[in-house]
């Protein structure tokens, strides 16, 4: 799963996702049951996001060093369940909405992240695209971006910031807030995601055990937010209390399921770095494989 391409976080995926963002609303005001345009618009991304993957897995494939089928099938199954997240509402019940959250915010941003797109992007696109986007990504934004301490915020705060404060009501009367809170848990998991067990390498990757500390930190902090909706003690969300109690419980079970793979994706992702071993023996160090 190692690749020796140079780091880029989602400039794909942020820029998918603005636009996913704005149309996922519609999808979610539509009649149950029923495709709006918004939803189209929607699948057609997801349907040009594949077709455009395929062929560049299919054109690595074709050289010496090849392409994992298993990257392309676990970007293909993150497009799937992303075009779930992004589906008309099946109904307006707080527990639906939890499930398009889970989707949108962790399940399919996992399944993209070991896709690998951008060392696909990298070894497939010319030169004069790669190397803007290489100086893009070393950028002082995007280790920001990517530093463990503003992801944790972003993943753990937005979840705060949507069921504890009056933003949840504020967003089903605004499409701007709806779709803005769409793309940033969108975002926000991707770069969480490929922070924690992502196969691209990035600027200033955290060590494997800063990394299982930040996981932890986070999987803590999605229980006590499950828990506290689940009691509905300080939430901010108009729902009948056994709405509130299955989505709580959604969240809990569901986003446990969802860390346990990025765990074990951080395993299988692993490769050790042996460089301080070689230096302290006098001889030269190797070069790390990144994530």
């Amino acid at each position: 799963m190692g690749t020796t391409a140079i780091c880029r976080t989602t400039r794909d995926a942020a820029g998918e996702a603005a636009h996913l963002g704005v149309v996922v609303n519609v999808a979610h005001q539509a009649e149950p049951g029923a495709m709006s345009a918004g939803a189209l618009a929607a699948m057609t991304v997801l349907v040009l996001a594949a077709a455009i993957y395929l062929v560049a897995a299919r054109r690595c494939h074709r050289e010496p060093r090849g392409w994992n089928h298993w990257r392309t099938a676990s970007f293909l199954v993150g497009l799937i369940l992303l075009g779930f997240a992004l589906r008309p509402s099946i109904s307006e019940s707080f527990p639906d909405h939890m499930i398009g959250h889970l989707l949108l915010g962790m399940f399919a941003p996992l399944g993209l992240v070991l896709g690998a797109p951008m060392t696909l992007l990298l070894r497939t696109a010319s030169p004069s695209t790669t190397r803007p986007l290489v100086h893009l990504l070393r950028s002082r934004p995007a280790r920001i971006l990517t530093h463990p301490a503003f992801l944790l915020t972003a993943v753990i705060g937005g979840l705060v910031a949507l069921y504890f404060t009056p933003l949840f009501t504020i967003a089903d009367d605004h499409a701007a807030v709806h779709a803005a809170i769409h793309a940033h848990f969108f975002i926000s998991g991707y770069l969480f995601a490929w922070m924690i067990a992502g196969p691209d390498p990035g600027p200033d990757r955290p060590s494997v055990r800063m990394r299982i500390v930040v996981l932890g930190v986070a999987v803590l902090g999605h229980a006590v937010v499950a828990q506290l909706i689940y009691a509905g003690l300080f939430v901010a969300v108009d729902a009948p209390p056994d709405e509130l109690r299955t989505g709580g419980t959604l969240m809990y079970y569901w986003g446990d399921i969802a860390e346990i793979l990025l765990a074990l994706a951080l395993l299988l992702t692993w490769r050790p770095d042996h460089r301080g071993t070689a230096e302290n023996r006098g001889r030269p160090a190797t070069q790390a494989v990144p994530g």
